[in-house]
């Protein structure tokens, strides 16, 4: 395994950067949630220059490049839930121009005849109101179906440009040619590989305003970045996000290379992205004071997205719990 980026990564992660300063800074995102602004327009840019192809296995790093750069910008679109969850549980050749989402729990098929019914509802699916197909785990295997044929509800979240739906199964009809082969224990591993880089990059914003404001905000004719008291809290915010970084790579490259690891790996990511949005969050607005909490301030979407990465799919206590238990099982 190389654990730094090549030179093709790295350009990558300066794309990243430079599209989602141009086509998606905060004014954007507050047009999304002041007016209703359309994604699409988002959505055909990363088309256009191939991100949606990051969907082999090979490619889960550069997919990770490209998710905590949007994490960081707080991206609109059903990207995360496409490339994430409903990409691995359709397969490779799921993804056209259209967006899609993924179910991992709430749902059973029951069978009828040559075919299946699914009945259930589940809750917190990301992106469940927008995507034009699911694609839905059950016991009896993965199923592909068109969004017009479920009931989905939008659910109101803190983060207001997070699409979180609770999806509902009315003896929804499938039939096995509908069935992929995918495994739903690899998708829910890159699943949460995703959301940690993409609470990374939401931290990495955090620190970036903070580093701004507390180099221009001044007390006693100083800078407050020059007290000590300062300095040691984004010194912690620094370390914490430097650590969540390192293990949502490490997951991405064990996913990439089918390591053993993986499972392990991939919860590791999980609690630590958990664990680093607490410090941020915690420091963040506390160096920012009272303008932290304030509408105007283009922390709170950093902040809120942050958030919203910690609590989708368990959050750091469970994941702890996870690692816990796969390091006594490898040591009995």
């Amino acid at each position: 395994m190389l654990f730094e980026f090549d030179a093709d990564q790295r350009l990558l992660r300066d794309t990243v950067r430079e599209v989602t300063a141009k086509e998606c800074p905060a004014s954007v995102i507050r047009e999304i949630v002041d007016a209703g602004a359309d994604t699409g327009r988002l959505w055909k840019t990363y088309v256009e220059l191939g991100w949606t192809e990051l969907v082999e296995p090979e490619a889960a790093v550069e997919l990770g490049i490209v998710l905590e750069g949007l994490g960081r910008a707080t991206d609109p679109t059903p990207y995360l839930a496409t490339m994430t969850q409903f990409a691995p549980l359709a397969g490779p050749s799921g993804i056209a121009d259209g967006p899609g989402a993924g179910v991992f729990d709430g749902v059973t098929a029951v069978r009828d005849g040559a075919g299946w019914l699914l009945r259930g509802t589940a809750g917190q699916v990301l992106d469940g109101d927008r995507g034009d197909r699911l694609a839905v785990v059950t016991t009896a295997g993965v199923f592909v179906v068109p969004a017009q044929a479920v009931g989905a509800r939008r659910v109101e979240v803190f983060d207001p440009v997070l699409h979180i739906a609770e999806v509902t199964f009315d003896d929804v009809r499938v039939t096995d040619a509908e069935r992929t082969g995918a495994d739903p224990e690899r998708a829910r591993q890159l699943a949460l590989t995703g959301l940690a880089l993409t609470t990374v990059g939401a931290c990495r914003r955090v620190l970036d305003l903070v580093l701004d404001h507390v180099r221009t905000r001044r007390q006693f004719d100083t800078a407050i970045g020059a007290f000590q008291a300062v300095q040691h809290k984004a010194a912690d915010m620094h370390l914490a996000i430097e650590r969540a970084r390192a293990l949502g790579y490490f997951a991405a490259l064990c996913l990439a290379h089918n390591d053993p690891r993986r499972k392990l790996a991939a919860a590791m990511a999980k609690a630590s992205a958990g664990e680093c949005q607490s410090v941020v969050f915690r420091h963040g607005v506390q160096l920012f004071g009272a303008m932290g909490f304030t509408w105007e301030n283009d922390l709170q979407f950093a902040i809120k997205r942050a958030k919203a990465g910690e609590l989708l799919f368990g959050g750091a206590a469970i994941h702890r719990a996870v690692v816990a238990h796969e390091y006594l099982a490898a040591h009995r």
